[in-house]
């Protein structure tokens, strides 16, 4: 699987918001749960495969999930779990977007995810973990800030990553623009074509 985030990072030198994303909502999600359910409830009671496993559902706060992900050169199995989300204010996230009318009324939520490699090939090239993941607000998903993250304390950066071998971790940091006020931030993290693992994060 590419990197579908490195072409991005490498022409925007400053941190860009990424709006088209705020319009998808829950919608996705949804549309995964109800597709993957329809039809299947009789056979998968009949005769469970342990090809497919059981994927997604409600995380308590330091609970690991556990995943696949089709890496370069093989695939790799991963316990994934939501740290802590730190919510900024209106002004920090003015002074992160090349445009400050894009994030009235907005804060930043940065996401913490450490990603254990559990078993698999070892990397040398980076890898596509963080790819899985998203910020929700209320229900909402949120606008990634794309180039943010890296600099954020306490998070790496994922290009920098070349060996990765099992039993490693790594810290990798999700940064969104969600509006201000919200009751809850939910951390989403997926295998490809699997339901989401959420991580709910209360604010006062």
């Amino acid at each position: 699987m590419p990197h579908r985030k490195t072409a991005l990072r490498l022409v925007a030198p400053v941190a860009v918001l990424a709006l088209a994303l705020t319009a998808c909502g829950g919608g996705d999600d949804d549309t995964g749960a109800d597709a993957k359910g329809e039809g299947t409830t009789e056979s998968a009671a009949a005769s469970p495969s342990p090809s497919q496993p059981v994927s997604g559902g409600d995380m308590a706060q330091g609970q690991s999930a556990t995943g696949k992900v089709a890496e370069d050169p093989g695939e790799v199995t991963y316990d994934v779990v939501a740290q802590k989300v730190e919510v900024g204010t209106e002004a920090e996230a003015a002074k992160a977007v090349a445009d400050a009318a894009d994030a009235k009324g907005k804060v930043l939520a940065t996401a913490h995810i450490k990603y254990t490699h559990k078993s698999g090939p070892a990397l040398t090239e980076g890898s596509d973990v963080h790819d899985g993941t998203t910020v929700f607000a209320d229900g909402q998903r949120g606008g990634v800030l794309i180039g943010a993250s890296e600099d954020a304390p306490g998070c790496e950066d994922p290009y920098d990553v070349e060996s990765w071998k099992q039993g490693e971790s790594h810290v990798f940091c999700e940064t969104y623009v969600i509006p201000a006020g919200v009751t809850s931030v939910e951390v989403h993290w997926s295998e490809e074509d699997g339901e989401p693992y959420v991580w709910k994060f209360p604010q006062k």
